[in-house]
């Protein structure tokens, strides 16, 4: 099997943008990948290192998470980067072979650099994002990468390190192939793209309660007034929410168009079937927070398979670099 890695930030509680954006690809690819999936948290350093208050939780909501929407520990390696001291050293060694000409062609960093409001707030974790991002690809010798299109760039640089790197002291590294994913813009409840920033956003594992008043409170069709007013699906949020969660979407098209359906009915549907999609998914989190030493040992375990693969690289990349000096795992 062909072998994947996926950093994932920990940002909290998975919301529904974030699910069927890319997570519900993650729990696909196990079945055809070996994959490894990485909690990235030293890239959380890098926009918010002032407040880590919450960065432990953050983290372990994430894994409870990942867990309960069916990353299978059995299948994949899910681990925290920072727990394993490889990605560091390896990090280091690619930073001595990487121009900062290279890191200065990031589409990212020019952004910042043209919003005068953050330009002052760019460090250097976030100038050597990329070559970090590049140490935890090639630490695992990963042969696909799935991302979005406009990560394409990253990971073209994460390429041309490995083929520097291969260069200069003989082949290591296979050079990672982007897999591009299907992902799902999902909206918030404002029409805006949904994210925690925005704070429009509704969680995979949300209380019920909570997740009804969102959804009450989810932006329709202006024009759609009254009860009998014809609507039109196309500019609604609640429309798009359905071609994730109703099964007989025409029905609901059509009801709308034809002004049978009031914006009220429409969303106590849509809220009904969410609800019963996620079902499966609360109860597994609610089992998995009531059982962290599980999780615990689930992350242990996913620490080790990983570090057994991460420590032969280092090993390797030692060798080739004339840095071993003689000794072999000291």
């Amino acid at each position: 099997m062909e072998r994947v890695l996926s950093g994932i930030r920990p940002t909290g509680k998975m919301h529904l943008g974030n699910y069927f954006g890319a997570a519900i690809n993650w729990v696909k690819m196990q079945d055809e990948y070996e994959c490894y999936f990485p909690i990235v948290d030293w890239h959380a350093l890098t926009t918010r290192y002032e407040d880590i208050s919450t960065l432990s939780q953050d983290v372990w909501d994430l894994i409870l998470d990942l867990l309960s929407i069916g990353i299978d520990p059995e299948k994949s390696a899910l681990f925290i980067q920072s727990l394993s001291p490889d990605h560091a050293e390896l990090h280091i060694l690619l930073s001595m072979i990487t121009p900062i000409s290279w890191l200065e062609r990031n589409p990212t960093l020019k952004d910042m650099v043209r919003n005068i409001d953050v330009r002052e707030s760019i460090n250097y974790g976030i100038l050597g994002y990329p070559v970090l991002m590049t140490a935890d690809i090639l630490l695992y010798k990963a042969t696909v990468v799935p991302v979005g299109a406009d990560q394409i760039p990253h990971l073209e640089l994460a390429r041309e390190i490995a083929r520097r790197f291969n260069y200069l002291y003989g082949e290591v590294f296979p050079e990672p192939q982007p897999k591009l994913t299907e992902s799902a813009i999902f909206p918030g409840i404002d029409g805006r793209k949904m994210s925690k920033s925005y704070n429009n956003y509704i969680g995979v594992t949300e209380d019920p309660e909570s997740v009804k008043e969102k959804v009450m409170a989810t932006i329709t069709d202006p024009q759609k007034i009254r009860l009998r007013d014809k609507g039109h699906p196309e500019v609604c949020n609640i429309f798009t929410f359905h071609k994730f969660f109703t099964k007989d979407l025409e029905t609901v098209e059509k009801e709308c168009r034809s002004g049978d359906r009031g914006c009220v009915a429409c969303k106590n549907e849509l809220y009904n079937n969410l609800i019963n999609y996620f079902a499966p998914i609360r109860e597994k989190r609610n089992y998995l927070q009531a059982n962290l030493d599980l999780v615990k040992e689930i992350v242990r375990s996913g620490q080790e398979k990983a570090r057994r693969v991460s420590s032969a690289t280092i090993q390797e990349v030692r060798e080739h670099m004339g840095m071993s000096y003689g000794f072999r795992n000291i």
